[in-house]
């Protein structure tokens, strides 16, 4: 039978006829599309039933190659900077064991208040007073203000202030003040110093 006759008998076929029971009557031609629509429906829902997941479960594991890719640079970023980062980490330490090394401890206080008194006569000046405030204590270190007030000539001031800054111990100067005293050429100052001790953790403490 010639594709032309088929072609006719697809045309002139009435469609509200057909019954699938008799599909093996239907013009070939016919016969062939319904098979084609088969296949097409069976391969799309095995696609979709079979296929999807996997698909969907390739793009999850290409998003976490790319995230271990990304890490890995990070780590292999970090490992060749570990040189680096360890000799300053070094030098830190070396640093932060001088810093500490200058911090007085609570015993030390009086040794450092006579220093201090040491470095007023040795500048010609008279004491007033240096009287210790309550302690302060901080995150990671101790606060031990004191309030000094002196008196002698300008010079003589100025040489007590860099002597007590070249102390081997830190003592930081706050809240100068400086003024005639009357009826002679003599300065008073006033100040506060702090010197620091430093806290240890309760891990230090602990034997």
């Amino acid at each position: 039978m010639s594709l032309q006759a088929e072609l006719r008998r697809l045309r002139e076929l009435d469609w509200r006829e057909l019954d699938i029971k008799e599909a093996g009557t239907w013009p070939w031609l016919l016969q062939l599309i319904c098979c084609v629509l088969i296949f097409g429906l069976t391969f799309a829902g095995m696609h979709w039933y079979l296929a999807s997941p996997k698909a969907q479960e390739l793009q999850q594991m290409e998003a976490e190659e790319g995230q271990l890719l990304r890490d890995y640079r990070n780590r292999a970023a970090q490992a060749a900077r570990l040189p680096d980062m360890l000799e300053q980490m070094t030098v830190l330490e070396s640093r932060m064991d001088r810093l500490m090394a200058m911090l007085p401890s609570g015993a030390e206080i009086p040794s450092l208040i006579d220093s201090i008194s040491e470095i007023a006569i040795d500048n010609q000046l008279s004491i007033d007073f240096i009287r210790l405030r309550g302690t302060v204590e901080r995150d990671f270190y101790i606060e031990r203000p004191f309030d000094i007030q002196v008196e002698g000539q300008y010079h003589h001031i100025a040489a007590f202030l860099a002597g007590i800054a070249s102390l081997p111990r830190i003592v930081t100067q706050h809240d100068f003040t400086l003024v005639p005293v009357e009826g002679s050429d003599r300065l008073r100052l006033s100040m506060l110093a702090r010197t620091y001790s430093y806290l240890p953790t309760a891990q230090e403490a602990s034997p």
